[in-house]
């Protein structure tokens, strides 16, 4: 599961729009986004199951929710590595927060970096499915 690094999550998504304009083009992203995607915590072989599978998105998406001192955790993985990449982002932001902070912190980052724009639309479609099972998560916890 991955620890959060921010303190808050509108912190981590302030770094992550700080990293992103560090890149002058979108190929120096989507190879930023690759090696994010490498540090994603592994991930159990046995969690890779049809019931852990996020529905929604083009590749595959496995995601484990954890609950732990009152704070929601996920673990997850993805068989693409643009799309680890987007996982380790939406778990940077809401990964190890309440599920109040996670109900009330919408993904400016998307907007702000410009993924909305850049994104296929079965990535973008998958990422979207991905935030909206975090949000749903909060929301039953």
């Amino acid at each position: 599961m991955l620890l959060p690094t921010e303190p808050t999550a509108a912190e981590a998504q302030d770094a992550i729009v700080e990293e992103f304009a560090f890149f002058g083009d979108w190929s120096e992203r989507y190879q930023y986004l690759i090696d994010l995607g490498k540090r994603l915590p592994p991930f159990a072989e046995e969690w890779k199951t049809e019931a852990n599978r996020l529905q929604g998105c083009q590749s595959k998406v496995w995601i484990v929710p954890h609950v732990r001192d009152g704070r929601l955790f996920f673990s997850a993985a993805s068989d693409s590595s643009i799309v680890s990449g987007l996982v380790y982002l939406a778990l940077r932001v809401y990964s190890g927060r309440s599920a109040e902070e996670i109900r009330g912190t919408p993904a400016d980052f998307v907007q702000t970096i410009g993924l909305s724009r850049h994104l296929s639309p079965t990535r973008s479609n998958g990422f979207s499915a991905l935030l909206a099972f975090i949000q749903q998560t909060a929301e039953s916890a």
